[in-house]
């Protein structure tokens, strides 16, 4: 399962934001490192095809996709020297698929601020130094050992990865994050084994006050550069309380379309390049992530790794066209497509693979 990590300074809204995604209760007093160990959450991730297509199947039960979100508590300055609790927790984001961080964007008297004032853009810029500053150290180490092994003898892969590793440290150097860096293929298998903590994909949530939350034309304080999602967490919360027949309209009262929420789990998907096919049966109808570019025989060994060793052929039907013919119409129609192992998946296509006994 997919793994999000939610960091921030102390007192943004991080532990207020992950009870609300997960709807589960965890200690968010106001003050900082009140997050001790990292709560865990698994989240289902909203999509409104999956019940038109069960609906059209008769499936017994909906099996959505998930993500499996970690509140980490708050990192301060210093941390990748270890101050605060900033070690452990460093550790903990290292294990993460991707950064969801969390800034402050509200004014309120009643919460204190680490810095006695609010500026989102000073504060991601203090968590992403720590990032950076924690990252430096770990490629300067892989570096020292490249260069220790090209005294012996050089090859290709070490030539790929000395290059990998100093377009790292020259970016860091400068405070630019690794995953705006650009690798070759060489350099890129050369170096994946190096878990950097700022060459995860990040998404920002601004923290904002109910104006700015429903605002068409808000503007990012993060700059255009970093992808940043606007929601009051505040207001999410107080919405997951509500009947879910209430939700839909309060929303709409507040002139949103969706829930921030919603917005959030869809970013991260597509910060993590992913989308989702579907099975759809009597049985069930089940989500299944992959990432963009799979090819058919992959997206089966998602499913069982038998399918993708085994695999003949996919009988692939767009969802639109399953939920609007069924499968049989859909045949009948020439809507169902029979693609071999070069077929690259496209998100929603609703598929039955074909394979060996």
């Amino acid at each position: 399962m997919l793994k999000v990590g939610i960091v921030g300074l102390p007192n943004v809204g991080k532990s207020t934001l992950f009870k609300t995604l997960t709807k589960k209760q965890v200690d968010c007093a106001n003050f900082p490192f009140c997050t001790i160990e990292p709560n865990v959450g698994v989240v289902e991730v909203p999509d409104t095809r999956m019940a038109q297509l069960s609906a059209k199947s008769g499936s017994e039960k909906i099996v959505p996709t998930a993500i499996e979100f970690v509140d980490i508590a708050g990192i301060v300055e210093g941390a990748h020297k270890g101050d605060g609790l900033g070690n452990k927790f460093l550790a903990n984001i290292r294990e993460t698929d991707m950064i969801l961080h969390v800034v402050r964007g509200f004014k309120d008297p009643n919460v204190i601020h680490v810095s006695n004032s609010v500026d989102a853009a000073r504060d991601v810029e203090v968590i992403e130094m720590e990032l950076a500053f924690a990252d430096m150290e770990t490629v300067q180490k892989r570096l020292d050992a490249a260069r220790g092994k090209k005294k012996a003898g050089t090859s290709k892969e070490l030539e790929a990865e000395e290059s990998a590793l100093a377009k790292f440290m020259a970016a860091l150097e400068v405070g630019k994050l690794t995953n705006a860096i650009e690798l070759d293929e060489d350099e890129e298998n050369a170096v994946k084994s190096l878990t950097l903590l700022t060459r995860k994909p990040m998404l920002y949530v601004v923290n904002v006050d109910e104006d700015a939350a429903a605002d068409p034309n808000w503007t990012s304080p993060l700059g255009p550069d970093r992808l940043a999602v606007p929601i009051s967490v505040k207001i999410e919360s107080e919405i997951m309380e509500m009947p879910k027949e209430d939700q839909a309209a309060f929303l709409e009262e507040l002139g949103l379309k969706e829930s921030g929420l919603d917005r959030v789990i869809r970013k991260c998907y597509e910060a993590l390049n992913l989308i989702t096919y579907f099975t759809s049966g009597e049985k069930e109808t089940r989500a299944w992530t992959i990432t963009k570019g799979t090819k058919a025989p992959q997206a089966a060994g998602v499913i069982h790794t038998d399918f993708e060793k085994n695999f003949i052929r996919a009988e692939v039907i767009n969802w639109k066209d399953f939920v609007e013919l069924g499968e049989s119409g859909a045949k009948t129609a020439g809507k169902l497509r029979v693609e071999g192992k070069d077929y690259v998946m496209q998100d929603g296509d609703t598929c039955h693979f074909r394979v060996n006994a």
